[in-house]
């Protein structure tokens, strides 16, 4: 099991000061009333079989052929995101669902002010607490300026702004930088931009763009864990801190799922853009979170 790293030094510095999915211009879209959010548990959240009582509370298969309206919502636009991305995040005709799997799709084509087209979706439920896991399969490597990305958000964005929301980032990846991914969280205390976040750094993983594999989080009042394909085989832990505020655990209120493909950026477009890779499409067999009730 790995501990939490903190990547200070001049090179770690560079790559921290380039790489974020979450920014303070994110408007959160319209979403449902909340769930009544789940309760610390009394239960000792380190015990080796604390996880084996969770049920499934919530998912989405993305089985027929079309997605299910109540899961999931659109978040569009062209100003960069905060990282100078180049694509407009349009509404519909950058995703499909069939044979099981969604598929999200970053374009080679004019939108707007754009010359790339993508998807950003955000589930319109939040949740506290839980065992979040996505199964997916990211774009075939061809080349340099994608930068697909599976994570949350604090449901307080609109009121607090980024990065005193919170953001879980449970798969980010970089085609520059093939066979690899990256963990990370971002808070006031620790974000990229004071170079503090809280990262795995790239992890080897060399069937990731042919195979479909399981990021999770284990995510309870004391610690964030992240893990790929089986529960056990945690690659970042983040403990809660003994001195504890909004600026340095963020992490026990209600997040979202978003789930993207952005072209360029600070960091998806650090070494180019090949427009030779679109279009560039990931697929995503499943979203499920469980709860220990």
């Amino acid at each position: 099991m790995k501990t939490l790293k903190m990547e200070l030094g001049p090179l770690a510095l560079m790559l921290l000061v380039l790489t974020t999915c979450g920014d303070s211009e994110i408007q959160e879209p319209p979403r449902m009333a909340e769930e009544k959010p789940v309760p610390p548990t009394a239960e000792d959240v380190f015990a080796d079989d604390f996880w084996d009582t969770a049920e499934l509370v919530w998912n989405d298969e993305f089985d027929g052929d079309a997605l299910v309206g109540d899961n999931w919502i659109f978040e569009t636009g062209s100003h960069g995101w905060g990282n100078n991305e180049l694509q407009n995040y349009v509404v519909d005709d950058n995703v499909e669902v069939s044979n099981g799997t969604l598929k999200l799709i970053a374009k080679k084509e004019k939108s707007g002010t754009a010359d790339y087209t993508s998807t950003r979706l955000n589930s319109k439920k939040t949740f506290r607490y839980g065992r979040m896991e996505i199964r997916a399969k990211i774009p075939e490597h061809k080349g340099n300026g994608i930068w697909p990305a599976l994570w949350m958000l604090g449901s307080d964005i609109k009121t607090v702004g980024w990065p005193a929301c919170g953001e879980i980032d449970i798969m980010e990846y970089v085609s520059f930088d093939p066979n690899k991914m990256h963990f990370s969280i971002h808070s006031t205390a620790n974000n990229h931009v004071k170079g503090t976040q809280i990262t795995s750094g790239p992890l080897t993983l060399d069937t990731i763009e042919e195979e479909f594999h399981n990021y999770g989080v284990l995510w309870t009042d004391k610690y964030l864990k992240f893990y790929i394909d089986d529960m056990d085989n945690v690659k970042l832990s983040f403990l809660r801190p003994a001195t504890y505020n909004e600026d340095n655990w963020p992490f026990s209120k209600p997040f979202y799922f978003l789930m993207n493909i952005a072209v360029g950026g600070n960091w998806g477009g650090l070494e180019g853009v090949d427009d030779a890779i679109f279009p560039a499409t990931m697929e995503v067999d499943y979203v499920r979170v469980y709860q220990v009730k």
